[in-house]
């Protein structure tokens, strides 16, 4: 039985796109690496992905039972969340529009042996 335990952070004010750079190094390692490799990497959205990671696996440990030692990534993605629209003054009266993007972080840890 194919066991994916998954957890996500919802509307989190980091792009999608900075956090897309980090989730190909995470995945396809197990959780004490790819927690190693969000630890020190140095890129602002590895704070809220590590915390995703961390979810995942205590839902794992918690909800199903599983060994956090035995754990993989399987998956890891961001989403687009909703961007807030802000605006910023500029000169002869003109406003230049701010978009603040959000994204939906996603990580799905499965037992090594499954994979």
């Amino acid at each position: 039985m194919m066991t994916k335990v998954k957890a996500t952070a919802k509307y989190v004010r980091v792009s999608p796109s900075k956090v897309r750079q980090l989730t190909p190094l995470i995945v396809g390692q197990s959780v004490a690496e790819a927690d190693r490799i969000l630890r020190f990497a140095d890129k602002g959205a590895a704070a809220p992905l590590r915390k995703v990671l961390a979810s995942a696996v205590a839902n794992a440990e918690n909800n199903d039972g599983l060994d956090p030692d035995e754990l993989i990534v399987s998956a890891a993605f961001a989403d687009e969340g909703p961007t807030l629209k802000r605006y910023q003054p500029r000169a002869l009266g003109r406003a230049y529009r701010i978009r603040k993007r959000t994204s939906h972080i996603t990580v799905v840890v499965s037992p090594a042996e499954e994979n």
